[in-house]
């Protein structure tokens, strides 16, 4: 046989073995997505058996402890009482509650049942629903969804935002129109292992976050691909170097970020200010946009921060990082707080 023959044979496996993976891939979707459904419909006949009779206080309990015992028997493990109470607790999440009363138009799910089991768990409302419109537009596994819950994602948006668009969030979602809109603070990087009270060097958080891309990626938000560390720039023949560059494609922009240990000085903002230019002068094309650069620090001072950048300032952005997950309870409370001012 000859090369030319052997290449053609095995390009001609390749498509046909990319269509059968193709085919089981679509038919595990279609599989999960007829589990949720059914899953809502159990819920939903659970729901209404107990209202039939909600008179006895223990006609639930009942209910899904006979339904459980019956279904293993005949269906094998899955039903245990705890997963016929999440299956109604779906179905109650997921549905208007004028409607709970008689059978209602059903949702569209489009997540697996094991995002679901972790959105359920979300009391607040508009919370719940910014995670499943992100779990959905980003298609995140249920480690990112789980880790996005984890470091209080939702609570850091909001924190971030002007209170008129928060409602935004559990709406549409995470919209990125403007460079201030890609922003979080705090930015949570727990993933590089790095204690909070630890003494490291810049050089050591760099590495960390290198070798954790895929993580930092993640946290860093939508649109973002990785350009280069350690970058050199030349300015009459002084040679400086942007710790990460990275590029959003969503902004057109090329983002900067620089890493600094302790209390943020003003003299860091005019260097990254410096860096900022250069690209924008000699690097970013006619059709993209501003190049936006990013400190990430432990500790910072809003003034001087407001003071040391011009009031037009869209450009350069000081934001603090921690290496441990957050205190939700922490996070609330301030957005509690912002509520009241």
């Amino acid at each position: 046989m000859s090369n030319i023959e052997q290449y053609s044979q095995t390009d001609f496996y390749k498509k046909v073995a990319n269509l059968l993976k193709e085919a089981r891939k679509s038919v595990v979707q279609a599989v999960n997505k007829t589990m949720v459904y059914t899953y809502f419909e159990i819920g939903r006949m659970i729901v209404e058996e107990e209202q039939n009779g909600k008179e006895r206080a223990e006609y639930g309990k009942q209910i899904l402890k006979e339904l459980s015992n019956r279904l293993n028997a005949e269906f094998g493990k899955g039903f245990s009482v705890d997963n016929l109470e999440n299956m109604r607790k779906f179905y109650l999440r997921y549905s208007i509650p004028e409607t709970l009363s008689r059978k209602s138009e059903t949702p569209d799910f489009q997540l697996g049942w094991s995002h679901y089991l972790k959105l359920i768990r979300i009391d607040n409302e508009a919370e719940r629903k910014f995670y499943e419109i992100e779990a959905k537009l980003n298609n995140w596994s249920l480690r990112e969804l789980k880790r996005q819950c984890d470091s209080a994602l939702y609570q850091r948006l909001v924190l971030s935002k002007d209170k008129k668009l928060v409602k935004e969030l559990s709406n549409k979602g995470q919209l990125i129109e403007k460079p201030k809109d890609a922003l979080k603070d705090p930015y949570v990087l727990e993933f590089v292992g790095l204690p909070e009270n630890k003494s490291y060097s810049e050089t050591e958080l760099e590495q960390k976050l290198i070798d954790k891309l895929e993580y930092f990626l993640l946290e860093l938000g939508k649109g973002y691909t990785f350009v280069a560390r350690q970058k050199r720039i030349t300015i009459d023949e002084k040679h400086f170097r942007v710790d990460l560059v990275f590029y959003n494609r969503i902004l057109k922009s090329f983002v900067l970020i620089d890493l600094k240990i302790g209390e943020l000085r003003h003299q860091d903002i005019g260097q990254l200010q410096m860096y900022v230019n250069y690209y924008d002068r000699f690097v970013k094309l006619d059709d993209e946009n501003k190049t936006i650069g990013i400190i990430l620090c432990q500790d910072k001072s809003e003034t001087l921060v407001e003071i040391t950048l011009p009031e037009n300032n869209e450009q350069i952005f000081a934001s603090k990082y921690q290496t441990v997950l957050p205190s939700k309870k922490e996070l609330r409370q301030l957005i509690e707080n912002m509520g009241d001012e």
